[in-house]
């Protein structure tokens, strides 16, 4: 039985998988329900297991027969807090306000797939396997803690990771089963910037007697904008976006403080080190010629996630050779989405890439986007996505 055709057998079992993950969604470090289901599932197979300290990840060593690198296969499992809107006919959530919106689901099935096949291939495997079901993805850095906790070492001091792969879904974008992935930048750089102005409140009718943050809080976020387009290379662009601004309990009073938070991506390493230091900067001038005190954090959450460009080629050679040429396309650019497989890469070389999972019926152009509450995920992709990091496993 050839790869794909053993891992379209486990097709059932994947799928059985998925729905229990998706029924019971957990979010952040912590997922004792999930990582009970992927020790179980992993129960039997011939792996050296061991779990997190600072979160609920499971480390799985497999042994192969020769002296060949390490090969560290990468799938995430924590949910988002949305309250999800499935589809009729589709998996949905048994936890309101908890779905697993961006098919980290899909990706914890898809490795335990990846698991069972390389386990009956083992004769067939020069170096180790290190599979590393991370939680955390979605903002907290499970992959930052688990490099910390010697993930990359996993398989033995004198046999580090050589190389690392990660895939993920998408419910839009892509036709469902087409592999994408593209050399260099591949997902943005994500920081946090938080800003609060602190002035003197009064009341809403003599403003001349007070210090009112709000119109330079205003300012300011029209200002970073300003300082992104004239700052910045068009050809090394920088994203900001203020999500969320609070000021003020009262038409008709002024308060003591108004604040906002933005996110900020980038593509590059230098990109992202110029908007630590200009963002600030422009939040701090302002708030000095208003006569205001303002208090400004930058806070790096992830860096820039980069393909080495013979590891994306590499992917790209296995996806043709097991799925077919038409299965395949480059990615043409970069998404300004995070990531923090990115932690990874930037120790060892690897690849991320992208699986279409857009369902039957709907258009890549206009599905519903991960994150979104009426995001779905083709099933049938599971024993595919399965079958291709087992070949990247084989095959490196």
């Amino acid at each position: 039985m050839d790869l794909l055709e053993a891992a379209r057998s486990l097709q059932p079992e994947l799928v059985a998988l998925r729905r229990e993950l998706h029924a019971e969604p957990e979010i952040g470090l912590r997922l004792p329900a999930t990582q009970r289901r992927v020790l179980a599932a992993l129960d039997g197979l011939p792996l050296e297991v061991t779990t997190g300290a600072g979160l609920d990840s499971v480390t799985a060593v497999l042994r192969g027969a020769g002296g060949g690198p390490t090969v560290l296969l990468r799938g995430d499992m924590d949910a988002l807090p949305v309250h999800e809107r499935a589809p009729a006919g589709h998996p949905a959530s048994a936890l309101p306000g908890r779905m697993h919106a961006c098919g980290h689901d899909l990706h914890t099935a898809i490795l335990v797939g990846a698991a069972r096949l390389l386990a009956e291939r083992r004769e067939q495997l020069a170096g180790d396997v290190v599979l590393m079901f991370q939680p955390g993805e979605e903002g907290d850095g499970g992959a930052e803690i688990m490099v910390e906790e010697g993930v990359l070492t996993a398989a033995g001091a004198d046999r580090p990771v050589a190389a690392g792969y990660a895939l993920h879904v998408s419910s839009a974008l892509l036709p469902s089963g087409v592999v994408a992935t593209r050399p260099g930048p591949i997902m943005a750089a994500a920081d946090r910037l938080h800003v609060v102005v602190r002035g003197r409140g009064g009341h809403g009718s003599s403003p001349h007697a007070a210090l009112d943050p709000i119109p330079a809080a205003c300012e300011m976020v029209t200002a970073l904008q300003t300082a992104v387009t004239r700052t910045f290379s068009a050809f090394d662009p920088v994203v900001v976006t203020v999500g969320a601004f609070h000021a003020g309990d009262a038409h008709n009073v002024i308060p003591d403080e108004a604040a906002f938070t933005a996110t900020a991506r980038s593509f590059s390493a230098q990109a992202a080190a110029r908007a630590a230091e200009v963002l600030p900067r422009v939040v701090r001038g302002i708030a000095e010629a208003h006569g205001l005190t303002v208090e400004v954090e930058y806070r790096h959450d992830y860096p820039v996630t980069a393909n080495h460009a013979a590891e994306a080629a590499f992917v790209a050679d296995t996806a043709r050779e097991l799925l077919g040429a038409e299965r395949y396309t480059d990615l043409p650019q970069p998404l300004a989405g995070s990531e923090d497989f990115s932690f990874v890469l930037n120790r060892v070389p690897g690849a991320y890439f992208f699986l279409g999972a857009t369902l039957p019926g709907r258009t890549p152009d206009t599905a519903p986007y991960n994150h979104s509450p009426e995001a779905a995920f083709d099933e049938e992709v599971l024993a595919d996505g399965a079958a291709l990091l087992a070949a990247l496993a084989l095959r490196r």
